[in-house]
This record gives C-alpha cells, structure tokens and sequence, in this order.
C-alpha cells in the first residue's frame, strides 16, 4: 500500500518508478549475459572466466576442452606432451597428482574426488574435481598462501614466466634425451629428443600414449650408475648407443641419456685394431713390453716370457721397469754393470739418457746367451723395450770370424804370394808373402783395390809385359773359365810365374812365385820352351 503526502507526492512517485524499471532491465541484461555464456556457441564467444580469475580451472566435456582459467591456459602451454588438451592436462598433472586419470575415470560414480600433491619443489597442491551435467570441472589451487602472495606480484610472475620459457626452449633443443621417471619406471615427464624416438620406435599400426613408453631398460635407469652405456635399437633396425645419468630427487629419477654412437665405433675400432696388435705380438720371437708414462708395464706378449723368464703372474701384475729388472736381474737375465743402480735409472729415465731417441744395447748374460735390447720412448711419455736372443747370430758371427782368421792364418803360411778377387774384380784376400812381393799390404788401405788398380801396382815392378792385360781379362770373364799360367819378369831380373784360378761364385785366385835369376837351370827351360812356341 503506497501512501501520498502533499503536493511533492507526484514528483516522487514518478522518481520510484523509474528506479524500478531500471533495476529491472539491468537484471535482465545480467541474466541475458549469462544465459550467452553458457549458450553452445560459447566456445566461440569470450571466456566465461575472466581474465585476472584467480586459480587453476578447467572445465570439459569428456575430454574436449570447454574452457579455463588464464592459470590453466598457462598449465596447458607448459604441458610436456603433444596431443589434445585432455592428454596435455593429464601429463602434467600427472607428475603431481599420481594415478590422477584412474581416479577422474570414477567421477561417474563418486561425483566428486579431492586429490592431494605436491609440486616438483614440494609445495603441497590441491585438486578438485566434479561431475556435474556432463561437464567435468577439475581445479587446482595451492596449498601455500606464500605462493599465493608472490603469484600476485606483476614482475614476479613476469621473471617466473621468462624462466619457464628459458628453460623449456633449452629442453627442446637440447641434443641429448632427457626424462623424468617414477619408481615403477613409468615415464611422467619427456623433453622432445625423447618424444622423437619413442615416436620413432613404434610401429605402423600403433599411436602415441601417455605415460610416455619406456626406450631403455627399467634396471638401466634405476641403476643410477653415472655414464652406463645402453642401446637402442630403432625403427628401421639400426643401433645408437646412448651413455644413462641417473638423477634421484625425491621419488622420481631424472634420466639423461647423451648420444654416444662415435665413442662406441671408435672403441670398437680401437679394441679390434688391440685383437689384431695382440694377435700379431703373439707370433713374434722378439720379447715386448710397453710402459706407460708412469712406467708401469701395460702390455706384453708370450715371447717376453721365454726370454726373461719371469712367471705370467708376476706380469700381469703390472710391474714398473725397476720392478721387472730387479726380477730379472735374480735370475742373471741382464747384465751386471759397475754400478747396476745407475745403469737402471737410465734405462728409466729413457727419454732423456737415448741417444737420438732409441736405446739400443747389446747384453752379454750367462750361459752363452746374447740380447739385443731396443727402447723405443714415445711423445706421451710411454716407453716400449724390445729384446731378440741373438745368441745363435752371435755364434755364427763368431765362427765366421774364427774361419775366417784360421784361412788367413793358412793362406799366411804359405810361400806364394797369393791374391784373391770377387766376381766384380775387388780385392778381397791378400797374403803376407803378397805384401813382402809387391811391397804393398791392401789391409792397410782404407779403400777397395780393384784388378786394374793392382795390375798396375804389380807392373811397375815388373819389365813391360803384356800379361797384365790378359789377367786383367781373366778376372773380368764371366762364366766357366780353365786354369792358366803365365810369367813376367821383375826389375831385379827374376822370372815371375803367374797362375790364375777360377773360385766359386765368379771370384779369382792369383799365386805369385818368384823365379831365382841365379837358377841357370830354369833360365834353360824357359828358354827352350819359348823357342818351342
């Protein structure tokens, strides 16, 4: 019931009406603009959240994206995986919320669930989810209030924005695999390398699936051995080999695996060209062993063993070269200089006592046994000794020498001067009668004497002779040749028989005998034997 009083009563009425019918058109522009906001062509219209809504909300319908806040725009940009919207949200609030999309799958039963989490930080999370009309609203708000106040500050939230896309662009762009992985081994978080295998090792008929598959075995990750070595095989039936970095935080495993494939083929390279170095040092008869920079043995091979005489065990220990000639110097297997210790740290100290950078030395040891030992020192500080039994060499070049001295000790004893030469015409053997002839010992001329250099040494103490020429034609013949003789005479007046005999292997062998001048008898044969030619 509305009462008037007095003349004003008009003028205020009419200012009550219109209030009302003001306040009721706002009402209905409200209810319109609601009623537009949930119309079905809302997707196409403005969020139905404002832009500065606080939280994290999402709202689907199944799992089609309706809408959501700015907070989950921004959960979603961050998601690690590639998909549509439903499996974005689940990989990322996956790692937070464990068993999240089991749970979601029970909505239609329980209406409602409150989930517990935390952060990769530890902050504690909570999420709410609910069925209502067929939409699923699923929100997330954080626990902490002191987030809360510094999620409010502009240029926080700006440095923390900066950050995250820093640091997501690295993960992408980074050459190496890089995952994040739950104590069951399930596979929560994947940067894109990882991504781009698992995609690249499934087969024609399958599709991608959240949790991501797993590449490597589950005990080769949770092993946590820092740069254990597993392989891959892929797609196309080819092998890369990657080197795992196990990282635990908390109940996860941060796993790195870098990309090896280079290291492994020169390994490989390098441990068949050692089978074939091994190989070949096992069927040499030298003795080898190789040092390292701290000369430490590193390396040896059978023959070692037979000329040293030290036991297998011994070696393999990996003794030091002062280690290993003491050792041999208790067996008598190397020499006994005046001051052994000195000898020995030079052959340590190999590098600096060498001369021209190899060590080489002949030793004398018991038993009649001769070594040549060969060191060789390397630029990185390595050292390799050689050692050869040249023992049977040895005595060979001693029984050589030892004929050699009994045949001139043969040839000396003899009373014709006796001359040999090679099948080039060098002089090679002279006797001492050939000396006292000619006055002239070969042995004391540092070069080689020829057949004409000596021919025309023995003419100048002869009268001129043809013979010369046709000894000289002798020594040059090549092939079978027969005995021949021939005679000179010398300036004292005596008769020189000249006898030439062919040797093995071309050579020529020349006996000088004198003739007496005072020997009537001789003068007479050689005369009636001139006469008869």
């Amino acid at each position: 019931m509305v009462i008037l009083y007095g003349g004003c009563m008009g003028s205020d009425l009419a200012l009550g009406v219109g209030l009302g019918i003001t306040s009721i058109l706002a009402a209905f522009g409200s209810l319109l603009v609601l009623l537009g906001f949930h119309s079905p062509s809302a997707h196409s219209k403005p969020s139905i959240f404002r832009e500065k809504e606080s939280g994290t909300i999402f709202l689907f319908d199944g799992d089609r994206l309706i809408d959501c806040t700015p907070g989950g725009r921004a959960v979603l940009a961050a998601s690690p995986a590639r998909g549509d919207n439903w499996m974005r949200l689940m990989a990322h609030l996956g790692t937070q919320f464990p068993n999240l999309e089991r749970y979601l799958n029970e909505l239609a039963e329980r209406g409602a669930i409150t989930l517990e989490g935390e952060d990769a930080e530890g902050m504690p999370l909570l999420l709410h989810a609910e069925l209502r009309g067929g939409i699923t609203r699923i929100s997330v708000t954080d626990a902490s209030a002191s987030v809360a106040a510094h999620a409010s500050d502009p240029m926080v939230h700006r440095a923390v924005t900066e950050e995250l896309s820093n640091l997501r662009s690295m993960m992408t762009q980074a050459p190496i695999m890089a995952w994040r992985e739950r104590e069951d081994g399930d596979v929560i978080w994947a940067n894109t390398q990882y991504v781009l295998a698992a995609v690249d090792s499934l087969g024609p008929d399958q599709d991608l699936t959240w949790p991501l598959p797993r590449l490597f075995d589950r005990l080769a990750s949770a092993q946590g051995a820092a740069g254990q070595r597993q392989k891959l095989r892929t797609a196309d039936g080819s092998t890369r080999w990657f080197d795992l970095t196990m990282k635990a935080e908390n109940a996860e495993r941060r796993v790195y695996a870098v990309p090896c494939d280079s290291a492994v083929v020169a390994e490989t390279n390098l441990r068949d060209l050692m089978q074939t170095l091994t190989k070949t040092f096992a069927h040499l008869t030298v003795g080898l062993a190789i040092f390292d920079s701290q000369r430490q043995l590193q390396m040896f091979n059978p023959a070692l063993l037979d000329l040293t005489g030290l036991p297998p065990n011994f070696l393999s220990s990996r003794p030091t070269v002062v280690a290993m000639l003491d050792a041999m110097r208790d067996r008598n297997m190397v020499p006994e200089p005046k001051d052994y210790h000195r000898w020995r740290q030079q052959l340590v100290d190999l590098d600096e006592s060498a001369s021209g950078g190899v060590y080489s030395e002949i030793w004398s040891l018991a038993g009649d046994q001769t070594y040549r030992v060969v060191g060789r020192p390397h630029t990185n500080g390595s050292l390799a000794l050689m050692f050869e039994d040249i023992s049977n060499e040895v005595s060979r070049t001693r029984r050589y020498r030892a004929d050699l001295e009994l045949g001139q000790s043969v040839i000396d004893s003899m009373s014709e001067a006796v001359a040999v030469f090679s099948e080039t015409g060098q002089l090679v053997m002279t006797n001492q009668a050939y000396g006292a002839l000619w006055e002239n010992d070969p042995s004391e001329t540092p070069v080689d004497v020829s057949i004409k250099s000596a021919a025309q040494q023995w003419s100048s103490h002869c009268a001129p002779s043809p013979v010369w020429a046709e000894i000289i034609d002798y020594v040059a013949t090549v092939g079978d040749r027969d005995n021949w003789v021939a005679e000179t005479r010398l300036l004292d007046g005596r008769l020189l028989r000249c006898r030439l005999h062919p040797l093995e292997s071309g050579a020529t062998l020349i006996g000088f005998s004198p003739i007496a001048a005072e020997r009537p008898e001789v003068e007479e044969v050689v005369t009636s034997a001139r006469r008869r030619a």
